[in-house]
């Protein structure tokens, strides 16, 4: 497997991790649709939430916050509406991020949890 295959795994691990510990409920991992793949779909309260997990080792050549530009956010737009499309979801739903960065031995350096990164998701 390639190292950024098992630095993305180890990504999500840590982001159901702390997802969990924070009283979300995970639902599903690595749902494919046919516009790509959701990380994590998960309940949280009143909402359905679909989590994009992006992982570096370091940040030298960026952070993790970086790779989401707008063409990244729209995909995961249509990703999510094609799975409430597809499941017959009718209540409310966001899309977060959970940018993880790892230190030269392979822990968590750091964890942050963007909520709601794409507004209005539900047109």
């Amino acid at each position: 497997m390639a190292r950024h295959n098992l630095l993305g795994e180890k990504g999500e691990e840590a982001a159901r991790v702390y997802l969990k510990r924070n009283g979300y409920k995970i639902i599903e991992q690595n749902r494919r649709t046919k516009r790509g793949e959701v990380d994590i779909i998960a309940r949280y309260k009143e909402w359905l939430v679909f989590v994009e997990v992006r992982a570096k080792s370091g940040q030298e050549l960026g952070t993790p916050e970086e790779t989401i530009d707008w063409r990244k956010k729209r995909k995961l737009e249509r990703n999510a509406q094609a799975y409430v499309f597809y499941t017959k979801y009718k209540g409310l739903f966001r899309i977060d991020a959970v940018c993880v960065v790892f230190d030269e031995l392979g822990g968590v350096s750091r964890l942050t949890h963007y909520e709601n990164i794409v507004e209005n998701p539900q047109r």
